[in-house]
Order: C-alpha cells, then structure tokens, then sequence
C-alpha cells in the first residue's frame, strides 16, 4: 500500500507506566480492537491521508524527528492497521460488506457493549445495576408507591453508565414509581452520522442480557411512510451506538423484556443549524419528521413515553479546548447548564435551542438534537429535574455532564 490512508476513528490520548500513548478506537466497531501507538508512530499516521508515498512519509519523519525511519517499519505499520480494520482498503471494505450483510440480516441489534460497559452475566448484571440505586447518591431500589398515572417523557444519560450510576437510578426510579409506559419512543444520540439524513431507525429488536426488547417495526414502517425523508439509510449506525442500547438495558432491567414494545430513532448532530441559527422545525427534513412521529403517535391509544438516552457538555483538551476541565471549569458547566435545564423544565424547544446557539454550543451538548425534538413532541409540558453530575476525567483533562429529568 503505497499511499495508506486512516479511517475516520478516534484518537485519544491515555497515560500508561507513566508514559503518553495515542489510543485508535473505531467508534463503528468495525475495527472491534482499539491500538495503542507511541508518539512517533502516531505522527506517522496523521500523514496517512492516501497522497503522500511512504518515501514522503519518511522525509518528512526525518525532517521532524531527525532520523530516518527504514521503508521495511513503515511497511510494518501499514500492514499492522490495515490487518485490524483501520485503514481505507480493500480489506475493510470487505470487512464492512460482510459486518454489513450480517447485521441486516439480524432480527436483532445485539448488545455491542455487554461485558465492557456493564456485566453480560445476567445475575452479574442485576446486582451491579440494583447498587447503582442505592443511597446516598442513589434514590433507593424500589419506589414507595407506584402513581396511577404514566410519565410522558424521560431524559436518561448515555454516559457509560459505571460513571453515570447515580443519574441513571433516580431516572427509572421515577420511571417505575408511574404507571409502566406501553410503547417507548427512544430518541438516542447518534455521535457517528454524517449523512444528509438527520434521523435513523431500525426494526430490530434490541438485545440485552436481560433479554432483547421488542421494537415495534409496525409503528416504524408507518412512520417511515409518513415521513419525507429515508428513515433506514443509516441503520448501521444502530450497530456500534450506546445511546439506545443502555436505554434499552435500563428499561430491562425495570420491567423486563416483555409487556411495551420500544421505537428506537437515532437522532444525528444540528450542527448546521446551530451556526446558521436557524430553528430545528423549520428545516424541513426536522419539521416533517417530527410532524410525522406526532401523527404517528396521535393515533395510538397506548401510553407512551418519550425517552432521550442523552449527555450535555463535553468541555476540556479531550474534545478540542485548549483549556483543561478542572474544578472550576465544571462549576462554570454546571451553572450554565441549570440555565439550559430551565427551558427543559419550562417544555421551551425554541428557548433550549436559542439557549445553545448564543455561544455557538461551546459546551458542545451532545443532547441538542434528540432533547430538541422530544421537546417539540412534548411542547408545554413541564419537567422535574431529577439528578445533575458532571464526570470529570483527569487524565484527559476533560469533563462531561448529564442529567435526568421526568416530564409528568
């Protein structure tokens, strides 16, 4: 491979015995392994941009480093990425045909990060999220009393829930303290779209190892037909995305697997449209899809519940400021983001999202667009907000918050 080219991936910095390495990770899955690279290593790899010749590689290795790299190294590089699916080739767009093929043939989404994020044994798995209620952060394992009526909405975390515990517990606390919903409309985060299409579902049911929850393709198929726009031209991106599948393992482990079905939508970034300023519903791919979810759900007797699975800022070196998050930094983030949480509370979508545009998202909140449109399905309706965090990590220098709250 003459002229090697890097995949879109992430590249993050980890320290390990005291030394900074560069960690590759494939947020598609498709390369299922991350690769640590030294910091020479990962210079080579930043000029794999498929024009430059691995001669050019080499000068220009020599010019910063003051050493010339033999051509047999660099061919070792190539050949170690492209093996693990990290290069544009020809080997991974085979991968990509076959990882394609299988998980559309599916009937379900499998639970990509079991064993990872959360335990994959089951009974593993019920004692690790039973902790994640316990007091004092925790709002205690079962409700006092369950309320008559059902909540229409809910705004979750998609934090990798170890980190997210405590706001993760007070959400289906308050979940499972109302009557259980009949149908879960679960608009997720989609951190990886970049398709002209802003929304993306799939009829897959998804697993969990508490057991696969049912989507009901029914409702998606007529929604598909209502809506302008081509619902199932990223469904792939359901395949490697938490924002849902902790969703889902949350809403297992509450009511089991059985007993509502779930419509799981990715929602992709409105990056566009915060630095045009212009309002989600007036873009007419946001306006016809919300129009036809609302007619969707208008003829349905079942109870529903809007569910976000959502963060809010991502501040610090780790995500492109020049600044590291520390303690007064996550002050500054919670303060403004209690200011946002008021039009949540408010069921304001055009205060939340003129909210967001008035520094251009500089907290980048990775919520926008799902919270955006969930607001606009429960417009006027007030909420409660039910528990704030902000995770801080120190060795990226970096933070992320997150929140839940209930709409009644």
């Amino acid at each position: 491979m003459e002229n090697p080219k890097i995949r879109a991936v992430e590249a993050f910095p980890v320290e390990q015995q005291d030394q900074t390495l560069i960690c590759l990770r494939d947020p598609s899955g498709l390369a299922s392994e991350p690769i640590m690279l030294g910091m020479g290593a990962y210079f080579i790899v930043t000029l794999f941009d498929g024009k430059m010749s691995l001669k050019d590689i080499q000068a220009a290795f020599a010019t910063r480093f003051g050493e010339m790299i033999p051509l047999d190294k660099l061919d070792e590089l190539v050949v170690a990425l492209d093996r693990a699916y990290f290069l544009d080739s020809p080997a991974f767009h085979e991968r990509e045909r076959r990882v394609r093929e299988e998980f559309l043939a599916s009937p379900d989404r499998p639970a990509a990060l079991a064993g990872l994020c959360y335990e994959k044994d089951p009974a593993k798995l019920r004692l690790e999220l039973a902790a994640f209620f316990d007091p004092p952060e925790g709002p205690g394992r079962v409700p006092a009393a369950r309320k008559s009526a059902s909540l229409a909405g809910l705004i979750a975390p998609h934090i990798d829930p170890r980190r997210g515990a405590a706001a993760y517990a007070h959400a289906y606390h308050e979940l499972m303290a109302h009557e259980p919903p009949e149908l879960v409309v679960i608009l997720g985060t989609s951190h990886y779209g970049a398709g002209p299409e802003l929304f993306s579902a799939t009829r897959k049911n998804y697993a969990t190892p508490l057991g696969a929850v049912e989507t009901d393709g029914g409702f998606i198929d007529r929604l598909a037909a209502r809506y302008q726009g081509d619902l199932f031209a990223d469904e792939m991106l359901h395949r490697g995305e938490h924002s849902i599948e902790f969703q889902a393992l949350f809403l297992a482990y509450a009511f089991g697997a059985r007993g509502y079905q779930v419509v799981p939508i990715l929602v992709s970034s409105f990056h566009e449209l915060v630095a045009s300023g212009v309002m989600p519903a007036r873009d007419s791919r946001v306006g016809s899809f919300i129009a036809a979810l609302r007619s969707e759900l208008d003829a349905d007797c079942r109870r529903v519940l809007i569910l976000a699975g959502v963060d809010f800022a991502h501040v610090g070196r780790k995500f492109g400021d020049e600044f590291s998050a520390d303690r007064a930094v996550a002050e500054r983030v919670q303060r403004e983001d209690l200011g946002l949480i008021e039009n949540i509370k408010r069921g304001d979508p055009e205060g939340f999202f003129a909210d967001i545009v008035k520094d251009r998202d500089a907290r980048r909140i990775c919520g926008l667009a799902p919270m955006y449109t969930q607001l606009e399905l429960l417009r006027g309706r007030s909420a409660r907000l039910l528990k704030y965090g902000i995770a801080m990590e120190p060795q990226s220098e970096s933070a992320v918050s997150f929140a839940s709250l209930a709409f009644d």
